[in-house]
């Protein structure tokens, strides 16, 4: 009977797995299981911090920031992929500087019309500021069209502006037949 309790004492000790038994209740699986611990703790903790610095740079309204932090520091990872799916697509800077082209591009167009002096709105078709009085652009001679400042001839009647550029000398082509231009822009 001795003979039988040594042998499963033994048997349990010497089984094939006993190695990786051994080896889960070592001190170095322990030192193994805590810098993962900590491994995890700090990608957590980045995590969360990339998620406050990213959702600061795309999202103006700083509850919504809070609640994208807060979902990472929760959720961990999973709160991140869920924040980089509702995420807006672009910077707030880009959208600032995309908005400053498009009003730029406007100005150069003429669409934002305002008068240089009181910078109320004016039409493009006026000559004259209604609010200040300004004159914001000459009159044709012939058609009374308001002209701009840098336009050699009138676009309506093809008359040529005064105290403007000398207006271009029209050639007709022989081979193509098309009209060009002696004077260069």
């Amino acid at each position: 009977m001795n003979l039988l309790a040594t042998q499963t004492t033994d048997s349990s000790s010497s089984g094939p797995f006993s190695g990786v038994g051994d080896f889960f209740s070592s001190g170095y699986f322990t030192a193994i299981e805590r810098i993962s611990g900590l491994f995890v703790i700090a990608i957590w903790l980045a995590l969360a911090f990339w998620t406050a610095k990213d959702a600061r740079r795309r999202i103006d309204d700083q509850v919504i920031v809070s609640v994208c932090v807060a979902a990472a520091v929760l959720f961990g990872p999973l709160g991140v992929v869920i924040y980089m799916f509702l995420r807006p697509p672009e910077y707030l800077s880009d959208v600032r500087e995309r908005e400053l082209e498009i009003r730029a591009m406007e100005r150069r167009l003429g669409a934002d019309q305002v008068c240089p002096y009181c910078r109320n709105p004016a039409d493009p078709s006026f000559l004259s500021c209604p609010h200040c009085g300004t004159k914001l652009k000459n009159a044709c001679r012939r058609c009374k069209s308001p002209l701009d400042p840098e336009w050699r001839l009138c676009p309506y009647c093809e008359t040529a502006v005064a105290g403007g550029a000398t207006p271009r000398t029209r050639d007709v082509d022989v081979v193509s037949g098309r009209t060009t231009t002696d004077a260069p822009l």
